[in-house]
């Protein structure tokens, strides 16, 4: 704890104010790094306003102002505020919310400062909530705060928030906070897409990790090469390059860095519908040629097209899950392994470092899953990171050897394993085994993978949340915050599936395996 922090404990402990690890009635998540609480009660002004004096980001973009109305609107979307204020007294009236961010810059990039602090109300401005960030992204992450402190009275019919004076001082454990969606397995459109990063947003998350395509289907646009979407379930279930566009910007707006993912050499079969020399053979058609320059052309091709639309510093290169027998069953490429004097494995080293030459040359970091480690760590570009999903104790190799690592092990963080239960989810910890504080810092965080086998868009969203939710707290909150025993947050998780089934938000019930119906009638908070 900084000294300002220690000085405001001081404080309110002489004021008789609550601070506590786990305030109690505090039913916000992800728990915030540091809380403390009163015990009056103040009212949201009907035209609760915005205001900036004094803030060094101009918002020309508008990201605070539009995030400052899906604040008003999440907290007003569950009834119709029509109460009456007149007989209330105007000094119990909060009359808009005072935003000073310290920089001009709103470029989103992995490691932005995302911390804030929140002040309900201002001691300055009394009659304003305060709240100030370095960015306007931590700035946004107040604002969700803050939705989750007010409440709708059935008496009154207005907002209220309850426990005031609140000041809540709060950052990120990790920086990299993921969610994967899979569109080739199943195509979600759009406006799903936009809904899950809108819920990302509610729970702090900050990446979505897009894998587009796989052997299924090949959805997306690429200028470069326009028959690639040729391997589209339908003519109606692709993206345009303009989706793509709208779809990182929509994020960004919101705080949250889009990953693309070009799974090479294997998952890869639907390229081949438009172009099929990518293909070994006809009767073999994966993984990608390794023989054929045409292959790495329309790899080339396709990440010059991502880095003028993606704009996250990684792009996701894959590399699991290869089998070379087609390569070393089919005859015109025996004869290349022969005069290149390489065995499959060799080709699959051969075409998984290639393929980094080229993300870099466009200016990318590179992820790369970790069969690659496993077979050819010390090969990689050190501009690399692993991405753990086997299972445990490869993140410790990982960072042992220097590289960074993402954490998704399959038996705790898979959102498609459905009997894995929210518990599971809120006890994986990134850091297992890893003591040196160094090697801690290389691994950047975590992601849940909704693989998308078995969701659509009539059911991703039940069998993300709440389990993902559990996830994020894991990421966000400070590691002595969190529960040792997880039925400690189980009320609190059960308050935020609630809450997320009142914004439209189909989260499931915490009770029984993932994706799971309520089993009887009863409180929502009670599932």
């Amino acid at each position: 704890m900084g000294l300002r922090s220690a000085w405001l404990v001081v404080v309110f402990l002489f004021l008789g104010v609550t601070v506590a690890k786990n305030v109690s009635g505090l039913n916000v998540w992800p728990m915030p790094k540091w809380v403390s609480r009163g015990h009056r009660r103040v009212y949201m002004s009907q035209d609760f306003q915005l205001v900036t004096d004094g803030s060094k980001y101009s918002d020309g973009s508008e990201i605070l102002k539009d995030g400052f109305t899906r604040m008003l609107d999440v907290v007003k979307v569950a009834h119709v505020v029509d109460g009456d204020l007149s007989s209330v007294d105007k000094s119990l009236i909060i009359k808009g919310i005072h935003v000073l961010i310290f920089s001009p810059d709103d470029q989103l990039q992995y490691g932005v400062a995302e911390s804030y602090k929140l002040l309900v109300p201002s001691p300055e401005m009394p009659d304003y909530v305060h709240l100030e960030a370095q960015t306007v992204y931590g700035a946004l992450h107040g604002l969700q705060t803050f939705s989750q402190l007010c409440h709708f009275n059935f008496t009154s019919r207005l907002i209220e928030v309850h426990m005031v004076p609140w000041t809540i001082i709060d950052q990120p454990r990790f920086s990299y906070r993921g969610l994967l969606i899979d569109t080739s397995r199943h195509y979600q459109p759009v406006p799903m897409i936009k809904k899950v990063i809108d819920s990302m947003a509610y729970a702090k998350l900050n990446v979505l990790h897009w894998h587009i395509v796989d052997t299924q289907s090949f959805p997306l646009e690429i200028p470069s090469y326009p028959h690639l979407w040729d391997g589209a379930y339908s003519v109606s279930e692709r993206y345009t390059f303009s989706d793509a566009a709208e779809i990182v910007s929509y994020a960004q707006r919101r705080g949250i860095n889009v990953l693309a993912e070009l799974d090479v050499p294997g998952h890869a079969l639907s390229w081949g519908h438009g172009y099929p020399s990518l293909w070994p053979s006809k009767d073999c058609q994966q993984p990608l040629d390794v023989s054929n320059e045409f292959t790495f052309k329309v790899i080339d091709g396709i990440l010059s097209d991502f880095s003028k639309i993606f704009k996250f510093k990684f792009v996701h290169l894959g590399g699991d899950e290869v089998d070379p027998s087609c390569w070393t069953t089919t005859p015109h490429i025996t004869k290349w392994l022969k005069e290149h004097r390489m065995n499959g494995s060799q080709a699959y080293q051969y075409f998984v470092l290639r393929a980094q030459k080229i993300a870099l040359s466009h200016g990318f970091e590179i992820v790369n899953w970790e069969e690659t480690f496993n077979d050819f760590g010390n090969k990689l570009s050190r501009k690399t990171v692993v991405h753990n999903w086997l299972g445990g104790g490869v993140a410790e190799q990982v960072v042992a050897s220097g590289l960074r690592c993402i954490v998704s092990n399959q038996d705790k963080w898979y959102l498609d394993h459905l009997d894995i239960p929210w518990e599971e989810f809120y006890k994986n910890e990134p850091l297992t085994n890893i003591t040196n504080p160094e090697q801690q810092s290389l691994v950047l965080g975590g992601e849940v993978c909704m693989w998308g086998e078995t969701v659509d868009g009539s059911n991703i969203e039940q069998t993300i949340w709440p389990r993902a939710a559990a996830a994020a707290e894991r990421l966000w909150t400070p590691y002595d915050k969190l529960a040792k025993d997880p039925e400690k947050v189980a009320g609190r998780l059960a308050h935020f599936r609630c809450l997320l089934n009142q914004r439209g938000v189909a989260a499931a019930p915490l009770a029984g395996p993932g994706r799971g119906a309520p089993i009887e009638p009863g409180s929502c908070n009670a599932q």
